[in-house]
């Protein structure tokens, strides 16, 4: 990546620093004893290489496949993302797997959020599908000796892991995240909705705006299609007001909502988002837009918005519940089957 070589290199030392510690925890003549904890241990990376080696047969022809595989249907089957979806037909809460390999595909999805964020990504996927274990799995590539990405989809929920196999892009490729916490229509406060937090961290930037800014920021008509996340490069046409236009402690506070955007996953993903944004000129490059549409409750508190540069979307829509869709790169050139 452009500007990520401190990250890579973070990277590589804690995917074989998790190596080992995942190799020193199996015990001498099986593969996994019981799930404990204290049994999976490693970083996700090194943790898809441990599940892919638990994998029979049967298991790697139905969520095992090429890096470039094409889907008749979904077209690039490895960077599809969707607001509710299965990559593959086997979901985690069947007998389809054993308990030992759901303790890793956990401990794999837990660490690619936050720690903080595990409470909270649990009520979300109770509310939306029941639990976790709801959701599929599927590995790209060849995780034991080549470049590999796991994918983990259901329900308002799309994430990735790949080893930095995927060249040029954050989160291993477009990913989603939503929640319906309030019924399918939430109301204006969207109450107990884990992600709303977001929004209202982008309203409190427009209320720093003044009146003219306001008027350049907000789209009265014409919202995007959510899943409208293709790159648009430099020379695309933009919503909303630039950047560039906002004063100091405006862009500052901006910094501040894209932390909050962040937030939920790891380091290293967030790492790869602020160098992505710094090979295509920064937040400066991009444009910030509020939409009238789907205002719920009519109380100004825009319940849909999007940041938008020339290889960087983060579309949040809010009505009738919170979808958000993120595709992030370091490269417009990079289009991806989003």
């Amino acid at each position: 990546m452009a500007n990520g070589v401190s990250s890579i290199d973070r990277r590589s030392f804690l995917a074989a620093a998790g190596g080992a510690a995942a190799a020193a925890a199996l015990p001498a003549g099986k593969v996994w004893a019981e799930p404990t904890p204290a049994a999976v241990t490693g970083t996700p990376e090194t943790l898809v290489k441990t599940l892919y080696e638990t994998l029979t047969t049967g298991q790697k022809e139905a969520i095992c496949f090429a890096w470039d595989h094409m889907d008749p249907k979904r077209g690039l089957l490895r960077t599809r993302v969707a607001n509710n979806w299965h990559v593959t037909k086997q979901t985690l809460d069947e007998d389809f797997y054993t308990d030992d390999q759901r303790a890793i595909v956990r401990k794999i999805m837990e660490g690619i959020y936050s720690p903080e964020w595990i409470d909270r990504i649990d009520t979300q996927l109770g509310d939306d599908s029941g639990g976790w274990d709801s959701g599929s799995i599927a590995i790209f590539g060849e995780p034991t000796d080549g470049k590999f990405e796991f994918v983990m989809t259901g329900r308002h929920q799309t994430i990735r892991c790949d080893g930095n196999s995927a060249e040029h892009v954050a989160f291993g490729g477009p990913i989603f995240y939503g929640h319906d916490a309030d019924g399918f229509n939430e109301g204006p406060t969207h109450p107990g909705n884990v992600y709303w937090s977001q929004a209202l961290a982008a309203n409190e930037l427009y209320q720093m705006l003044d009146g003219e800014q306001q008027q350049a920021a907000l789209v009265r008509r014409g919202m995007p299609r959510e899943q409208r996340v293709a790159f648009k490069g430099p020379s695309g046409r933009f919503q909303g007001i630039p950047v560039a236009q906002l004063s100091g402690d405006q862009q500052e506070n901006l910094q501040g909502v894209l932390k909050k955007l962040v937030e939920p996953f790891r380091e290293i993903d967030r790492q790869e988002v602020r160098d992505c944004l710094d090979a295509q000129g920064g937040l400066e490059a991009c444009h910030l837009a509020y939409y009238q549409q789907g205002d719920i409750g009519e109380d100004g508190v825009w319940d849909n918005w999007r940041l938008e540069g020339p290889s960087f979307v983060w579309h949040y829509r809010g009505a009738p519940h919170v979808h958000v869709w993120v595709n992030v790169a370091d490269d417009p050139g990079v289009q991806l089957n989003a």
